[in-house]
């Protein structure tokens, strides 16, 4: 039996790499790939894939809402691909066929396929799609805040506490976390991560910036409006006039 796959995941090096650990088995075929949910939905509904690699966090239409839309009883099994810490994973290893913690290896994501044909080979599949119900539950209860970022350094993987986090600066697709004296890249845009982190705690200040609101020292005034976030760690962040929330949240309203 060859189990037909669809790719879901709105960033094209994620999309790649899952097919290509798939490429090297025989036992499953990429019918598809898609990069929003809006074009998942369809495909679902069109190609009615086996197996599909669901990123959770995707723009305009995530992972869940894709689920909601195509209805847990009609999902294939679902593989969940997310960048979430262990908090939200928990769900995810209960209720769902497995996910995929980026950046993942090949020795993880085999073990994921093994799940998968696992679960697709159980007739019916009611089970998933009552457990898949279940997750959509449990997940909307879920703040879905992260509370530590998985970063690479020399090879290695290491979380970083949202909380130590002065403040984060976009680099095209990219974004620097900047932790005291530490810089760490990570591969993700500024708008994805100000998805995940809890607005509580950070403040969108100008378009390329996101601070720490616990972490600021002073709020001073400049030039034609403007006015200088002054951080704890001595950094000067000049921010936008037109970030109209972030400065009622921190005092500058009208």
């Amino acid at each position: 039996m060859t189990i037909r796959a669809l790719i879901i995941d709105d960033e094209p090096p994620a999309r790649r790499s899952i097919a290509r650990f798939l490429n090297g088995n025989p036992e499953f075929e990429v019918v598809g790939e898609s990069g929003d949910g809006e074009s998942a939905v369809k495909a679902i509904r069109s190609l009615k894939p086996d197996l599909t690699f669901l990123d959770v966090q995707m723009p305009e239409m995530d992972g869940l809402e894709v689920v909601r839309q195509v209805g847990a009883e009609r999902m294939p099994a679902t593989i969940f691909v997310t960048a979430y810490d262990r908090y939200a994973i928990d769900a995810f290893d209960a209720n769902a066929v497995d996910y995929l913690l980026k950046p993942f290896g090949r020795e993880r994501f085999t073990r994921a396929l093994h799940r998968a044909r696992a679960r697709i080979e159980e007739r019916p599949n009611r089970d998933a799609a009552e457990r898949l119900i279940k997750l959509l539950g449990q997940m909307k209860v879920t703040d879905e805040y992260a509370e530590r970022l998985p970063v690479i350094t020399s090879g290695r993987i290491q979380f970083v506490k949202t909380g130590e986090i002065d403040w984060i600066e976009a680099d095209g697709n990219y974004a620097r976390l900047h932790v005291g004296p530490s810089t760490y890249e990570v591969r993700e845009t500024l708008v994805r991560l100000e998805r995940k982190l809890n607005p509580r705690d950070f403040a969108r200040i100008h378009r390329s910036t996101i601070v720490n609101i616990h972490h600021i020292k002073e709020i001073q005034p400049w030039f034609h409006g403007y006015h200088l976030v002054v951080l704890e760690c001595g950094q000067r962040i000049r921010m936008s006039r037109y970030q109209h929330a972030a400065a009622e949240r921190l005092g500058l309203g009208d």
